[in-house]
This record gives C-alpha cells, structure tokens and sequence, in this order.
C-alpha cells in the first residue's frame, strides 16, 4: 500500500466523520499489513505512544478541569474578578479574560474554559447589555489563554511527542499567555470604550472581601502547580497529582448536595477525554512511524528548502499550513499528525523545539474559533443558546488579535524562551 493511498483513505475518513483515532488507525494498520510487517508492530508502535511518564499528567490534570468546573470554582473566579472591576467601562469584557486567565491555571484546555465559564459569562453581559456576538466572541477568544499557560494539556502531549521537557514547555507558556492577555484586554477596550453604557456596578469593598475569602482555596492550586515546578520540589506530573489531590478536597467543602453525584461526573469526564486523548496518541504514533519509514520529513525539508533558508520564514508557512488545518481538524488531532513531520524541519533550519511547540499548539488553537469546525463556538453557542453564526461573528472579531499575537511569537521567540533560558 502506497503512502498517498494511506493519506487519501484517512482524509476520506475524515470527510466522513469518523472519529480522528480511527480515521488514523484503519489505513496505518493496513499499511503494515500490506507492507509485510508482523501483525503485533501496531499494537506496539501504539502502547509506545502512550508509555511516557509525563502523559501521566493529562488524566490527572484533566481531573483538576473537571473538579473546578463542577465544584463551582469557575463561578468564584469569575465572581471574585468582577467584584475587582467596579465600574470599568466594559468591565464584563475584562472580567471574562480575566477569569480565564485564571481558570486556565487549573484547566489547560480552551473546551474546559467554555464550558465551566461560558454560560456564567455570558448570561451575566447579556443581562448587562452586551450584544450576543461580542459575549460569545470574548469568552471564545478568551478561553485559548488555557492551552498556552500552564498546565496546558496540548504542552504535554507535545512535549511527549517531540522529546522536550514538560517543565520547559509549561515555562515557555507563561510570558505569551500573560501577553495574549494583555492584548485581549486592548481589544475589548477598543470595542467598549465607546459605550458608557457598558460600565459596571460601583465598587463594593465588603462584596470583594467576601468573593476574595470565596476563591482563596482554589487559588492555591496555580501556586502548588507553578510553584512547585519552579522551585524543583515537583516534576509537572507530581504537580498534577498534588493539585488534583488539592483540588478534590477543597471541592468537597465547595459542593453542594450529593458528594456521590460530583465524584461520579468528575471521573466520567477524565476517564472520557483521558480515553479520548491517548487513543488519538497511539494511533498517531503508528502513523508517525510510517511517515518516518517513508522519508516524508526528509523530502518536505528538501522542498521547503528550496523555497527558503530562513527559520522566520519558515515558521510563517508552518504557522498558515497549521491554520489552515485547524479550521478543519480538532487542534489535539491535528498536533500529534503534524509535529512528527514539521518538527525535525523545523531543527534543522536551527528553531528550538520548544520555541516550535508554542507557535504550533497557538496556530492550531485559532482553529476553535473559525469556521467550519470550530468547537469553542459550537460549545458556547450550545450552552447559551447564541446562533451559531452569531458566535461564529464574535468569535472572528477577535481573530486579528490572536493573530498579532501568533507573529510576536513568530518574531520574538524570546517570549517564549525567556523563562526556559
């Protein structure tokens, strides 16, 4: 079996919605069985792809996602941040990208932000006179601060794939994430500082006193994970046991009702998305091996050689191919198909690996908020019941913004290797 077949059959797949893992898993095993290779390689190429010790980290950092967003902590961030605002012209626009910026020190995945903030997010600027597009497009654009900082699940799972450090990765994250705050900041002062109407409840010391004694616990979290990691007492993987660990008992003081009822949904959903991840990991390992068997980054570096010599340029076109496919990939899926063949290009034009990761897993992420796939969008338009072309318009008005940012880290790969350095 040829590999243009191999590659045609699986975006046949693709096309018709089959889920990415076996989408990926059919042709490669049919590959090898065509090809002659003994029946037990693939189940060994797969295991391969998931026997790392810092993927041990997803399950448990998915888990502290899960806990905070049925525990309530979401809501108390979010609480906390707007009770800081007063009355800020456009405070709702700062309180959302405030909070995410916090949520993501536990979540590390942008659908864990949509999902346990959106609706709480949004009802609150629909009740205060934001319009639908622009509520829906802030919590969307918002929430990719999640897989940039810190325990950010799409760092591991590179860092896994390529070979560098999770603690490196995680690191890299934090100078362009406090960024991309800032930068999401400007632009919902450029859409509000027009709307005086837009302002919000005067400042109340005795209410931030009271949200503040509210979110102090969770906010330990961010400490144990960062904190931990900087100071050397944590690898990134016993930080997420500690924190989850941390997380589930302050939870149990946050809960209210049945503690059997949050127990039970907090492990379905890591058992799922956990499931979910590893699979699409060993399948894309099998694939990887076959594209490494076939040259294919060989002869990809001899092409995008002839076409330049620059790392700068280079990043550029590996940052519009991965846009593109994030429009019409899931990002996860998308990063663990394309790392193994733009990675070892992107080493030998002399880009750090870690440097590379960043513009990577960003490039993708933009994908959650375009058409015609983009989960963020579906998922926020589906919790608040915004149209989805609505979401679909707020959600592209903030694009530019994530895209100035995308060439800053393009450009000034000091942002991301600050930190590591």
């Amino acid at each position: 079996m040829e590999l243009p077949v191999l590659i045609a059959s699986m975006f046949v797949l693709l096309a018709l919605r089959v889920p990415i893992a076996f989408a990926i898993l059919g042709p490669s095993m049919l590959y090898l069985s065509l090809n002659g290779f003994a029946p037990d390689l693939s189940f060994r190429l797969a295991i391969e792809g998931i026997e790392s010790w810092p993927l041990l980290a997803v399950p448990l950092f998915v888990l502290v996602g899960a806990a905070a967003n049925h525990s309530g902590i979401a809501e108390r961030l979010f609480d906390l941040v707007l009770d800081m605002m007063g009355k800020v012209r456009g405070a709702l626009g700062y309180v959302n990208v405030t909070a995410s910026l916090g949520f993501s020190w536990m979540s590390g995945a942008s659908l864990a932000d949509v999902a346990g903030l959106g609706s709480v997010e949004v009802k609150q600027m629909q009740k205060r006179g934001y319009s639908d597009m622009f509520s829906a497009g802030v919590t969307t654009a918002s929430s990719l601060i999640g897989p940039i900082m810190p325990p950010s699940i799409p760092a591991i799972v590179y860092a896994s794939i390529a070979g560098v450090s999770t603690g490196a990765m995680f690191l890299a994250g934090i100078v362009p994430a406090l960024v991309m705050f800032l930068i999401l900041c400007l632009t919902v002062f450029l859409f509000t500082f027009r709307r005086p109407d837009l302002a919000g409840e005067p400042f109340n010391a005795k209410r931030l006193w009271r949200s503040a004694k509210r979110a102090v616990l969770p906010m330990i979290v961010p400490v144990i994970i960062i904190g931990g990691i900087l100071t050397g007492a944590f690898t990134p993987t016993e930080a997420a046991c500690v924190a989850a660990i941390f997380i589930l008992v302050v939870s149990l003081f946050i809960v209210e009702g049945s503690k059997r009822s949050f127990f039970y949904k907090v492990f379905r959903d890591t058992v799922l998305t956990t499931a979910s991840i590893m699979i699409i990991l060993g399948a894309s390992n099998i694939l990887g091996w076959i594209l490494s068997r076939e040259r294919v980054p060989f002869f990809m570096a001899q092409w995008i050689g002839g076409l330049t010599d620059s790392p700068v340029v280079f990043l550029l076109l590996s940052a519009l191919l991965l846009l593109i496919i994030g429009c019409f990939m899931e990002s996860l899926s998308a990063l663990v198909i394309t790392v193994p063949v733009l990675l070892p290009i992107a080493i030998q034009f002399g880009v750090d690996p870690v440097h590379f990761g960043l513009v990577a897993i960003l490039s993708l992420m933009i994908g959650l908020l375009t058409p015609p796939f983009g989960a963020a969008v579906f998922v926020i338009s589906g919790a608040t019941g915004i149209p989805i072309w609505t979401a679909f318009k707020g959600s592209l008005m903030f694009v530019p913004s994530l895209l100035i940012m995308l060439m800053l880290l393009i450009f000034v790969p000091e942002l991301a290797l600050f930190l590591v350095n």
